[in-house]
């Protein structure tokens, strides 16, 4: 697992390594406890060298018929010929697409492991942005008054089980921020919140507003809560007319071309907004195209801006742990050299990311399928700032 997350793959280029190996005995209990060495030893390991061809080396060519303008600007070419030389050495696992778009155009489609521009790719909790943007969508038509509605507005949360008076206070934003102080921390295997515990249920929603109330403060504490942006989804689809299916596909996916998707369905068949949408990697450029043009598609506003505005800052300054966190988007700052490019990135299991640059007319998407596996984000974090943006940059 630590050799996996830590770059271990990368130590191991082709020839003779000497694997030194220390035994300690560790606890995480929350912080990290590092007894003595018990145990010491060497393995001699022998790594072949494994033929990557010409054709898994070089460039993809656009096709036709993307659906975007073809960008002819100039990059670094022999840093994307590394990155993909790196992908067939299978050194970056499991990823299946990588798009970027720069000033609007297409600069780089290419694809892997038997994907392709036509392929519906399971992002996981991507999907939890798109949450946000409905969310966005629904207030700017006036059938969500503001981000600042209480649950009470929607439920008599006297129906549920553990009520107190606190959960009438949970607004719509401390959802979309993960800071609503239900008892749902899934980070946290013992928390009864923890998705996996709302999965087996049969009402995601009756699941996440039973759970009792903790003692933190509303909008002050951080928790990846899944089970929070359910209720997020019912919330919506019992405010706008015809449900949320029907309102998505003709408010954002319709204006942005997206014809081919699939949700994930709750048991109760409304989409769930916790993750699990398919779609074309190009098509996921879209949505975060929509935000780099500040809520514009093909002239029509979809967004208003100052939603995005809000979804773009981070409510947790003072979270040494964490780079930040929006309305359901992760702040993330990448460095290459001695400069630093700040971004707010959609993020799922597996390593999937939909990448929006506040401050250069960037947006990357990276498609994968390492799901659960320990080094999947860090992989893509390293996709991003040692191959894509330094190529995208001429760096």
């Amino acid at each position: 697992r630590f050799y996996f997350a830590n770059g271990g793959m990368d130590a191991l280029e082709a020839g003779n390594h000497t694997l030194k190996i220390e035994i300690k005995p560790y606890l995480k209990n929350p912080a990290l406890k590092v007894g003595d060495v018990i145990a010491n030893g060497e393995i001699n390991l022998i790594v072949p060298k494994k033929y990557v061809s010409e054709g898994q080396k070089a460039i993809q060519k656009i096709k036709p018929n993307s659906g975007w303008k073809v960008s002819d600007e100039k990059f670094n070419q022999e840093k994307i010929r590394l990155l993909n030389q790196k992908i067939a050495e299978n050194r970056f696992r499991e990823i299946t697409g990588i798009v970027v778009i720069k000033n609007d155009k297409l600069l780089l489609e290419e694809y892997f492991n038997g994907y392709e521009r036509d392929s519906l790719n399971d992002t996981r909790s991507v999907g939890k942005s798109i949450s946000s943007a409905l969310m966005g969508i629904a207030v700017k038509d006036g059938y969500i008054k503001n981000e600042n509605q209480p649950l009470s507005d929607f439920y008599d949360l006297k129906q549920f089980k553990n009520y107190s008076s606190k959960k009438d206070s949970v607004t719509i934003k401390s959802l979309l921020t993960m800071s609503s102080a239900f008892d749902g921390n899934d980070e946290d295997s013992d928390s009864p919140g923890n998705e996996e515990n709302m999965y087996p249920t049969d009402n995601w929603v009756k699941f996440a507003l039973d759970l009792p109330m903790t003692d933190n403060k509303i909008g002050k504490n951080w928790h990846y809560f899944t089970a929070g942006v359910v209720v997020t989804g019912d919330i919506l689809d019992k405010s706008v007319p015809e449900g949320l299916e029907k309102y998505s596909d003709k408010k954002l996916f319709q204006p942005l071309g997206i014809t081919n998707y699939k949700w994930q369905f709750t048991p109760q068949q409304k989409p769930s907004l916790a993750g699990g949408l398919r779609m074309k990697a190009l098509d996921f450029a879209k949505f975060g195209q929509l935000y780099k043009n500040e809520g514009i598609w093909n002239g029509k506003r979809i967004l208003d801006k100052d939603w995005i505005e809000k979804s773009f800052t981070n409510y947790f300054a003072d979270n040494k742990e964490s780079e930040g966190y929006g309305y359901l988007f992760w702040r993330k700052v990448y460095k290459v050299g001695n400069k630093s490019y700040e971004s707010y990135q959609s993020s799922g299991n597996g390593g999937n990311k939909i990448i929006v640059f506040k401050d250069i007319p960037v947006v990357i998407v990276i498609t994968a399928r390492a799901y659960n596996k320990p080094y999947s984000h860090s992989q893509a974090d390293k996709i991003v700032q040692q191959y894509l943006l330094p190529s995208v940059l001429n760096e």
